[in-house]
């Protein structure tokens, strides 16, 4: 259905337990004998910009520093490199390449917002801002910890790192915003059990080992803030794809400014599924956010792993105690 009306011939899915890390589903390709596609490609594992999708990362950095939800950003046409005026005009001898004037997916802004309507709402311009503010170390950084080893070399990346600009896996996302839904506490994934010998002896065999990355105080808040209904409704309406009325469920989508890549990774405290969708030879798709590609078949993904399942609550937001 989506290659017929979006042009996006291809997705994959990934849902890890964030408890464990044990991945539960992966599926690399839309049909591995399709050699149109061709199916026989795990994207899962494939580098690819994750568009907004990678901006919970920063915000939770910011958090981290003692930014809260309800901190103000001002939406409105900035001009983020000091060789521009402020109207995206490069100075003399400048190269206009050098200027950097992001917008919204809208082309809209939106005057004052706060961090959690900002983020609720994917608006670009405050995401910049919040990583000018947090600093590039001090994100890539985080990203690291939480398992993002793609991200790797600051000197690569500017502050179009927060919208997207370095490449992630999606097996790798997936488990990093785990993170959040295990309280702070990252684990590696895990495809492996148990492996044994002809003999029945055990060669390898699951173990837990875990890692905490961030504070409760900030995973409570980027998990009220990515559930918040609400404070996302102006960007994707009241009853989207992303809401599942009593059930609280964390999301966020991502599309890359070329319409190569369409991203949605959510989670609840007991499992996380990320889904992307695109084309495998990197041909854009039709202009259409994530929104309309993805989340309808991302919303199935999570209504069948939690069908018959007791309703989970995300811990209350617990206060900001970092400085």
């Amino acid at each position: 259905e989506n290659a017929k009306k979006f042009k996006a011939s291809n997705a994959a899915l990934v849902a890890i337990d964030p408890k464990t890390g044990q991945i539960l589903s992966m599926v690399g390709s839309r049909d591995f004998f399709d050699t149109d596609i061709p199916g026989q490609f795990n994207i899962t594992t494939a580098s690819r910009q994750p568009g907004s999708s990678f901006k919970p990362i920063v915000y939770a950095a910011a958090l981290e520093l003692g930014y809260t939800p309800e901190t103000v950003l001002f939406d409105v046409p900035t001009q983020f490199s000091a060789r521009c005026d402020a109207y995206g005009n490069p100075n003399a001898g400048v190269d206009k390449s050098s200027c950097y004037m992001p917008e919204n997916y809208d082309g809209l802004f939106r005057g004052p917002v706060s961090l959690r309507e900002a983020l609720a709402q994917s608006l670009n311009v405050p995401a910049v801002k919040v990583l000018y503010l947090t600093g590039l170390n001090n994100a890539i950084s985080l990203a690291q910890k939480m398992g993002l080893s793609t991200i790797n070399d600051p000197a690569r990346y500017g502050l179009s790192l927060v919208l997207g600009g370095g490449e992630v896996t999606l097996l790798e996302l997936t488990n990093a915003y785990g993170v959040f839904a295990n309280n702070g506490y990252y684990t590696k994934q895990q495809g492996i059990l148990e492996i044994r010998d002809r003999d029945d002896s055990i060669l390898e065999k699951f173990s837990l080992s875990q890692t905490e990355v961030l504070p409760e105080s900030v995973t409570t808040l980027i998990s009220s803030m990515l559930s918040d209904n609400v404070a996302r409704t102006p960007t994707f309406g009241a009853n989207s794809a992303l809401y599942f009325n009593e059930r609280p469920v964390a999301v966020k989508t991502g599309t890359t400014n070329d319409y190569k890549d369409v991203w949605v990774v959510g989670y609840t405290p007991s499992i996380v599924i990320g889904m992307w969708a695109g084309n495998n030879d990197n041909t854009p798709i039709d202009k259409r956010t994530a929104g309309f590609v993805l989340a309808p078949v991302w919303r199935k993904a999570m209504l069948v792993a939690t069908k018959g399942t007791l309703v989970e609550y995300f811990p209350d937001p617990l206060p900001n105690t970092s400085s």
